[in-house]
Formats: C-alpha cells, structure tokens, sequence
C-alpha cells in the first residue's frame, strides 16, 4: 500500500495523547517554504489524538494551523497570544482548560534572533536585546506559570520547552544564546519545585532545523538564496543535512506522552550530532 503523507512523516494512528488538551504557543509560523517547529508540533500533538489550541501572535497564522489539523479530522482551535502579554498567556490556558476541561501539555516554541534583532556583543543595542529576552525567556517563564497553576490542581501535566542547541554550543549573537541558555536552566528548576505535583518539564534543544524562520530570515538578512543558507548549514551537521520540523516535532510528542514518564528535567538535542564540533 502507498503510504500517505501523514505516513510519511511518522504518523501512527492517535493514541499516544488520546484525551488530553496540549496548548502550543507559537503554533504558526513565519512565511516561507516548508513547515515551522510549532505547526508541525501541534499537528503531531493531534493525530496522536490531542485536543490541541494552537496559540499564536499572528491569528491567521495559527488558525491555517487549526484547519490543516482540522482538515484531517483532528480537533483545534486558534487563539492569539503575544507572549510578551501576561494577560494573553494566561487567557490561553484558561481557554483550553475552559474548552477541553483539562490541560496535560503546554509546549512553549516561541524564539527569535535575528528576526528580532539580535546582533553581535559590540553591535547589539539595548532595546533589541530585551525584545529577545522578552519573547524568548520571559514569554516561557510566564507562559509555565500559568500552565503550572491549573497542572497542580489537577495533579498532573506536561510541559516541553522549546531551548535550542545555541545554549550549549556555539552561537554568534548575544541574546538569543543568553536567552535559550536561560530557558535550559529555568526548566530545570521548573522540574524539579513541580516534580511533587505529577509535573513533568524538559526541553528540546533543536540544532540547525530547515524551517521558514531559520532558512528565510537568513536569507534575507546574509543576502543569500535559500539554496545557499540550506548548503551551508547542512555541511556544518555531522549527518550531512538540516533537520525538519517533524524531527523536533517527534522528540516533543515523545516528551509530552506517558512514554516519558519517568522523564523530566532533561535537555534533548535534536541536532544531527552538530553539538559534537563545538570545539
């Protein structure tokens, strides 16, 4: 039998969250080919059978990310959520408990860099640093606390963080190394003050991944084709290629279901190795 699309890329019959409410902050994407981290998560949030709320700063954004989920005969809704707002972040949780009647998964994916003007050390003005800071760190921070707040009263709960592999390794400008580094630290300290309430947090730590943000925004700031920025980064992966958003997309779903149960406070690399050259 051909396999379809859905096959193609690791779909499996929804099982693995049959039930439980997942919201994904940062679930658009930038314009550009090919599929953001956040779309591709919360689409395999809900064919592994999530109820999923697919915030975003963008509105239309998120909800072409609610119908292409809809469209398979998954459920989703799109609500918008600037992560720099408190009030936004904790509308969203409130949403999906009040909608679902529960929330198991918050998967926070929001970061910028370049996009958001990040620069060298020597370069880098005050003004675009805080802007990283704030969507980066800030906006999880808070997101977590909200999510946290309805995790124990329930007594259980998910939350996978999105840091990146800049934290660790190498990375050429200052906020966004700064502000991931900060995520990997704050959830490890999320794990371990919640891991009494049946709370689980890790994060994800994608490395050179060929999404619109990362590969347009690139182009358009280093004034190279795509198929430049895409050649140049591959060669840096001791695999030979970029990963995909369904990569990140895979390592998620697995933080955020019961195969992971025992699993918190972890840093995953999904990185194809490239963590391995940082000397």
């Amino acid at each position: 039998m051909k396999p379809t699309s859905r096959q193609g890329q690791g779909w499996t019959p929804a099982q693995r969250l049959q039930g439980k409410t997942a919201v994904v902050i940062g679930a658009g994407q930038s314009p550009g080919e090919g599929i953001g981290n956040g779309r591709a998560a919360a689409m395999r949030f809900a064919r592994e059978g999530a109820r999923v709320l697919c915030a975003d700063r963008r509105l239309d954004s998120a909800e072409e990310t609610a119908s292409l989920i809809r469209g398979e005969g998954f459920e989703a809704v799109a609500f918008e959520v600037d992560v720099t707002r408190e009030k936004d972040l904790a509308d969203a949780m409130a949403e999906a408990q009040g909608r679902w009647g529960s929330l198991d998964v918050l998967h926070n994916n929001v970061g910028v860099s370049l996009a958001g003007g990040d620069a060298d050390l020597l370069e880098i003005t005050e003004e675009n640093f805080d802007n990283v800071v704030r969507i980066n760190l800030r906006g999880t921070v808070f997101a977590c606390k909200h999510a946290v707040a309805i995790m124990r009263e329930q007594g259980s709960g998910a939350i996978v963080n999105v840091a990146s592999s800049a934290g660790p390794g190498k990375y050429p400008y200052a906020a966004y190394k700064a502000s991931k580094a900060g995520v990997i630290a704050f959830t490890e300290q999320l794990a371990l003050q919640q891991a009494p309430y049946n709370i689980r947090a890790n994060s994800i730590l994608p490395g050179l991944i060929g999404t619109p943000m990362a590969v347009e925004t690139r182009s358009k700031v280093w004034k190279m084709s795509r198929e430049q920025i895409e050649q140049e980064r591959a060669a840096k992966v001791p695999l030979g290629r970029q990963g995909s958003a369904w990569d990140v997309a895979n390592a998620a779903l697995f933080l955020a279901c019961e195969e992971s149960s025992f699993v918190t406070g972890v840093s995953l690399l999904v990185d194809g190795g490239r963590i391995l050259n940082r000397i």
